[in-house]
């Protein structure tokens, strides 16, 4: 098993930046592969970006290709979100999660384990 704590959301006007991180304990950290979700107030949960167990591959959603990077630290079983030239509509709760069974994903069904989420609003 493992545990996941997100941290780092908060209130940011459009145009700005946060960084998301997700501390996990329990089970090694380096044998999860890991993603970012969102989900907006009358929305589906959806994805946002996914790392590699080694951090080697990354994956992102079309809506933040080229303004979300995502990263791990194995060391410090931890993965981020860097979000820059935040929009509106980012506006989510965000969730990270964790699975053992797949190299890496951006469907919500091979994730394991999540998090309790972390607010992010942008104003406008």
């Amino acid at each position: 098993q493992v545990q996941l704590v997100e941290s780092g959301g908060g209130l940011v006007q459009a145009g700005g930046s946060l960084r998301l991180s997700c501390a996990a304990s329990g089970r090694p950290f380096g044998s999860y592969a890991m993603g970012w979700f969102r989900q907006a107030p009358g929305k589906e949960r959806e994805f946002v970006s996914a790392i590699s167990r080694s951090g080697g591959s990354t994956s992102y959603a079309d809506s933040v290709k080229g303004r979300f990077t995502i990263s791990r630290d194995n060391a410090k079983n931890t993965v981020y979100l860097q979000m820059n030239s935040l929009k509106p509509e980012d506006t989510a709760v965000y969730y990270c999660a964790a699975t053992v069974s797949s190299p890496m994903s951006t469907i919500e069904s091979r994730y394991n384990h999540w998090g309790q989420g972390t607010q992010v609003t942008v104003s406008s």
